[in-house]
Parts: C-alpha cells; structure tokens; sequence
C-alpha cells in the first residue's frame, strides 16, 4: 500500500474514534499504527507490502494490548458511577398505607402506584423508601 493510503487510513481511524465512538480507544491504536507504518514508508522510500502489513499488525496488537487499559483507566477511571435506578429514593405518601397495599403516589413528575412491601403501616404524609420497581409499580417500605 503507498505510503499516503497508509496516513490517510490512520488519520480517517483517529478521526472515526474522537467523532462516533465513546473513546473506548481501540480505533486509537490501529489508526496510531497506520500512521507509523505509513511515515516509515515515506521515509524508507517504500518497502515490501508484506512488511508493512505485519509492521502494522504488531504495532497495533502491541500497543492496544500494552497501553489501552492504562489509558483507559486514566480517562475514565475517575468518573462518579451511574446511578441506574431510584433505588434509596424517598417519596413522601399522600395516604396512609398498611403493609401490602398500594396507592397511587407522585414520584418525578409522574402518577405511579405504590405498594408497601415493609411490616407496618405507613402513615399519611410519611416518607417512605423505594426498594425497587417491579413493572410500573414502586415497592416501598416505612423511612426509618
């Protein structure tokens, strides 16, 4: 492969990995190694299409399995993690609530039905705690 494909694949991979992908940086590396195999053919004044293929194979398995968790980590490592639910949320009870009934409540904006999954009752104008959430049903127990 000419030595201008090689930079121009290698800068199209770097570009493709800051644009679409969530920098999970594999695009990183190949794109890394294209580059590299393509300013070595540059300045070599062109070499046999089978060693630059196995030069850019190495130079990308190397580096991805080297330095991509380093790297990584170091970029990512830091961020607070993801709160995925509601769970250990509280929402303050309209009506009082015995345990295993259910009432329609307001959580975020929206009507849900709640259900009383602790031992005792619950009284009206209470916090409670949500468990979890079982279909479009809050399971929530007496804020302690």
């Amino acid at each position: 492969m000419q030595w201008w494909a090689w930079i121009a694949v290698g800068a199209m991979l770097l570009g493709s990995e800051l644009t679409f992908v969530n920098a999970q940086f594999y695009l990183v590396f190949i794109g890394a190694a294209a580059l590299v195999v393509g300013f070595l053919d540059l300045a070599a004044g062109g070499s046999a299409a089978w060693l630059q293929w196995t030069i850019f194979a190495v130079l990308a398995t190397a580096s991805m399995v080297g330095f991509r968790r380093r790297i990584y980590e170091r970029m990512r490592g830091h961020l607070p993690g993801l709160n995925a639910g509601p769970k250990g949320e509280t929402v303050i009870l309209p009506a009082a609530l015995a345990p295993g009934e259910s009432c329609r409540l307001e959580y975020r904006g929206s009507s849900w039905s709640a259900v009383n999954a602790g031992h005792s009752a619950i009284a009206a104008g209470a916090r409670a705690r949500i468990d979890r959430i079982d279909g479009l049903t809050l399971v929530i127990h007496g804020d302690a």
